[in-house]
């Protein structure tokens, strides 16, 4: 029986530690579209309207996917300091930017791999360049499986004869947008213009010379010639994140299971990149879904492989956490506020 003894809250300071951790989730053009409030009891997140993709992303389907994976990034980082989170997803509907409230419970059970998934944290990075065949596929494969598992997610490999059919997807998609006023200003905007927080820097892009040896990529502004791995051409493997349905409580979910599909990719010394181009209209979607072993919504496709690490390239950015974070506590009736970010 669980009383109340066996809760407790963290203090400030490490709240502000696992928030710093999830801050270094993966989201959308590194839109990053998640704020956190913490009042001393219960830590709040919400999404940012403001920082949803309005082209690309109408419904805010990547948006959650976005923070699930911030989500889940958070809880990691909370158990790893010692705090086990009990998570009410999507609680008042009044509230629809309201996305979770987290309680706390002391933690004081073995880690496991958990602790290995949180150091992965800070050196996962998505990776667009060609890559070399995964080593010890099958264990990989079986491992990502079970993680999404609790997730109500599902995890299936697109094998490499059906790469080609992929390839002309994206190039589908590529053609639908090319003229798309709106969608490439947008683009452009996370690419280049957003600001030095966010955003996908000219670094973390493919040139059109790497762009062409992958073939399964969303189409970025083509930053300055590069060619690096010029003797490689991709080898990765392909898998769909897929739920039964199409709801926000699945795109969470979805979140949730890649962040620990990518941080269990990047303990294991693999490169990874999650791709949601092919799942954005209704038309590659279905394409997506036609390859899958069994019916489901495909959400997130993920390329994985084996990649030599290119020296000198600096952490994509992150906004900074009194950019994300609100703290508030209630003092002789009256009500403090730190760090706002509206």
């Amino acid at each position: 029986m669980v009383t109340d003894r066996d809760y407790g809250t963290p203090d400030l300071g490490t709240i502000r530690r696992a928030l710093t951790l999830a801050g270094r989730a993966p989201s959308v053009h590194n839109t990053q579209p998640w704020r956190w409030e913490f009042d001393d009891n219960r830590l709040r997140l919400y999404r940012v309207q403001h920082r949803q993709l309005s082209v690309a992303d109408p419904d805010g389907r990547q948006q959650a996917i976005s923070c699930g994976a911030a989500l889940d990034h958070a809880r990691l980082a909370f158990m790893s300091l010692g705090w086990f989170t009990f998570a009410n997803r999507i609680p008042d509907a009044h509230q629809p930017d309201l996305l979770a409230v987290l309680e706390f419970r002391p933690w004081h059970g073995a880690l496991n791999q958990t602790a290995a998934r949180v150091r992965a944290i800070a050196v996962r990075h998505t990776d667009r360049l060609p890559m070399a065949p995964p080593e010890d596929w099958p264990t990989v494969l079986d491992t990502l499986r079970e993680l999404a598992r609790p997730h109500h997610v599902t995890v299936d490999e697109i094998g490499a004869e059906h790469r080609r059919t992929l390839i002309a997807g994206t190039e589908h998609a590529t053609a639908l947008h090319r003229h798309d006023r709106a969608y490439q200003q947008e683009l452009d905007w996370w690419s280049a213009g957003s600001g030095s927080f966010d955003g996908i820097p000219a670094a973390a892009r493919a040139s059109v010379a790497e762009a062409e040896r992958v073939g399964v990529g969303r189409a970025f502004p083509s930053p300055p010639y590069s060619n690096r791995r010029p003797d490689l051409d991709d080898h990765s493997r392909l898998v769909v994140l897929g739920t039964a349905g199409h709801s926000p409580g699945e795109w969470m979910d979805t979140g949730e299971a890649l962040s620990q599909v990518l941080l269990e990719c990047t303990h294991r010394g693999l490169a990874s990149c999650p791709l949601t181009h092919l799942t954005e209209s209704e038309a590659t979607s279905t394409m997506v879904a036609d390859l899958l072993p069994h019916p489901a919504v495909p959400q997130v496709l993920i390329r994985i492989g084996t990649a030599t690490r290119e020296g000198g390239r600096a952490p994509t950015p992150r906004r900074t956490l009194s950019d994300v974070f609100d703290h508030s506590t209630t003092e002789s009736g009256s009500t403090r506020e730190n760090s706002s970010s509206r």
